[in-house]
């Protein structure tokens, strides 16, 4: 009498369960992962408290350093000591720098360029692999949001939303990720804000 071996035991003799069956919701999807997330831009970026900052005087090493915007908005400079950062776009920045150094130097030249950008955030809570507060990056959208979170196995990806506060009142915005990623209903991929929380039951 021949022996019949079952079909799940073949696939496994075989290769491994089919990726179908293996994990029924990706992560995420390989054209989300790729997406390139933007970076600080020294004209529109606005600094906030935790910011790390690098801040370079040409020809002035002792000038050039890299230091964190402290809670009250303030940096701590050699010969200016306290700098309010806060509220100002790098480039503002550079420029109110370099009108103080002119007590010291002939001619400074600085540079600002935000190397952590710390002080927006965002949340994503439920069924992600990295749940709690993430920097919020210039003009991130919400499907980079969920490229950088990741899902649990148990993520239902038809039920994602953003919660927003707006004028003290919560909104609710849905997310149709099966869309997204397909390159459908684009207007919809919304651009997050500081505050805002997404939810993937």
């Amino acid at each position: 009498m021949k022996r019949t071996v079952p079909l799940y035991l073949m696939v496994l003799l075989i290769g491994g369960l089919p990726p179908a069956l293996a994990q029924n919701n990706p992560p995420a999807s390989k054209a989300a992962e790729a997406m390139p997330l933007p970076q600080a831009n020294n004209a529109t970026y606005v600094i906030g408290g935790d910011d790390m900052l690098s801040i370079h005087v040409w020809k002035e090493p002792d000038l050039t350093t890299t230091l964190p915007v402290r809670a009250d908005g303030m940096i701590s400079m050699p010969l200016l000591n306290d700098v309010k950062a806060a509220g100002l776009t790098p480039m503002q920045l550079a420029a109110d720098i370099t009108e103080k150094l002119k007590k010291y130097l002939s001619d400074p030249h600085v540079t600002v360029t935000v190397t952590q950008m710390n002080s927006q955030r965002i949340y994503a809570m439920g069924e992600v692999l990295h749940q709690g507060s993430l920097n919020l990056l210039p003009n991130m959208t919400v499907l980079q949001a969920l490229a950088t979170c990741g899902f649990t196995q148990f993520a239902n990806t038809k039920g994602i939303y953003v919660l927003r506060n707006e004028n003290g009142a919560q909104k609710k915005i849905p997310v149709p990720y099966k869309k997204l990623i397909k390159g459908e209903a684009m207007e919809q991929n919304i651009t997050l804000r500081p505050g805002d929380t997404i939810v993937v039951p």
